[in-house]
């Protein structure tokens, strides 16, 4: 698989430093009571994308990260899970397969090529310990909401029992087409929970981005209620602008986060946001306001 497109496109943007409006001071109070008590509370299992903080070598990031108590780093492929391993860490949703963003389930002429590629990266997700790989439905062209339900199911229940084999369940991406990815096929979460009753496995779920579904949906935590089964992993992001998810954007991820929690939900909640200030003060700020 191609590096992940989202790391070409905005990697010029994650050693930006530039200056947002101070936090309130009842935020900031708080941001700092909680910073002082260790540990973390263990009701959300943090993880944070490589993309994002893609300037910073792995090892200096794990080690970070690894003070933060964050247990994992998403979006990472093989050659980077044994430096993960090496401190402790796992990838919570890693990459390595696939065609990309664009070219997905939906079209029947990439089935072959999507099939053997995620078959020949599931031993090897086994074989590190991991449980979950990334996957997407592609653009539109053209292709109405049903038919590419239907090819999606076609193709993906060619892996199921590969999948189920291994242990591994497929999270495809929930995006927004309206600002990062156009004609992206899987941009609304009751499509999304659709296919996943069409494929009838367990090991297929949603990645449920709250950045891209406060722009495609918004009511994000009624949604997250209702469609909660399906959903197998969580993304952050502050909206809009994907930065910083404080007080400068429009999503209250305190209250998000304890509708998560609230629903029983056992995976990870990974940050993806693109730091404008010091990354890695933004990445500790972000998971303590996360931690509910």
């Amino acid at each position: 698989m191609k590096p992940y497109s989202r790391r070409t496109a905005l990697k010029t943007l994650t050693g930006t430093a530039l200056t947002l409006p101070l936090l309130s001071d009842s935020f900031a109070s708080s941001m700092n009571q909680s910073e002082k008590s260790a540990p973390l509370k263990g009701r959300i299992n943090h993880s944070v994308c490589r993309w994002c903080y893609s300037k910073i070598p792995l090892d200096d990031l794990c080690k970070a990260a690894k003070e933060m108590g964050i247990k994992s780093i998403d979006l990472t492929g093989p050659d980077e899970w044994p430096t993960l391993k090496k401190y402790g860490l796992t990838s919570a949703l890693p990459q390595g397969a696939g065609k990309g963003i664009g070219d997905g389930f939906n079209n029947p002429k990439f089935h072959d090529e999507l099939v053997a590629s995620y078959e020949a990266i599931f031993p090897k997700l086994k074989e590190a310990g991991l449980t979950t790989v990334i996957c997407f439905s592609g653009n539109r062209r053209g292709m109405s909401n049903e038919e590419g339900l239907e090819n999606c199911a076609v193709g993906l229940k060619r892996l199921m029992p590969s999948a189920e084999k291994h242990g591994i369940t497929m999270i495809m991406e929930l995006l927004n087409s309206k600002v990062d990815h156009k004609d992206y096929m899987c941009d609304h979460t009751a499509w999304g929970a659709e296919l996943c009753k069409r494929v009838g496995s367990e090991n297929f779920k949603l990645l449920y981005d709250i950045y891209h579904m406060q722009i495609m949906e918004g009511d994000i935590i009624r949604t997250i209620r209702e469609y909660n089964k399906y959903i197998g992993h969580y993304h952050t992001g502050g909206n809009p602008g994907r930065n910083e998810i404080d007080e400068a954007q429009e999503l209250y991820y305190p209250a998000i986060m304890k509708a998560i929690v609230d629903t029983g939900f056992k995976g990870y909640v990974a940050q993806e946001f693109i730091p404008k200030r010091d990354p890695l003060t933004s990445l500790k700020e972000a998971v303590l306001i996360c931690d509910v």
